[in-house]
C-alpha cells in the first residue's frame, strides 16, 4: 500500500469515503495526473504542476479539496473558498459525498489543467 492510499485508509468516516471519492473522481477526469505523497497529504500534480491536494484541517468538519492556483478559478466557480487569508490557493469543502458535486468538480478539473497548461510557472504569485 502506498503512502497516500494508508493516509486515505487512516481518516475516520466521512473523510475517508470522501477522499476516496474525489480521488477516483481526479484519476478518471485527468490521464496525466500524477499522485504524491507530500507535506502529509495526498498531493497531485498535472504535468508536473502543482494541482490540488486533499487536507483536513483541524477543527473542521469537511475534506478541503485545495487548488494550488485557484486564485484563477474563483470568479468561474465561486464556491471555491479562501481559508486563512492564503495568497493563491482557494478550495471546495465537502462535508460528505451528498453535498459533493461531480459534474461542477469535473468541469474545475478540467478548467485548472487548462490554467496550468498555458502558464509557464508552476506558482503564480
Amino acid at each position: 500500500m502506498n503512502p497516500v492510499e494508508q493516509h486515505i485508509l487512516n481518516q475516520k468516516e466521512p473523510y475517508q469515503s470522501i477522499m476516496l471519492y474525489v480521488r477516483s473522481v481526479v484519476f478518471r477526469t485527468l490521464s496525466s495526473v500524477e499522485e504524491k505523497y507530500k507535506y502529509n497529504v495526498p498531493y497531485y500534480t498535472y504535468n508536473n504542476k502543482p494541482m490540488l491536494y486533499l487536507n483536513i484541517l483541524k477543527g473542521t468538519n469537511y475534506v478541503d479539496i485545495a487548488f494550488v492556483q485557484g486564485v484563477l478559478l474563483e470568479e468561474k466557480y465561486p464556491q471555491l473558498k479562501d481559508n486563512n487569508k492564503r495568497k493563491q490557493v482557494r478550495s471546495l469543502q465537502v462535508k460528505s459525498l451528498e453535498d459533493f458535486n461531480e459534474l461542477q468538480f469535473v468541469q474545475l478539473l478540467k478548467d485548472a489543467a487548462i490554467f496550468l497548461d498555458n502558464s509557464r510557472r508552476a506558482w503564480i504569485i
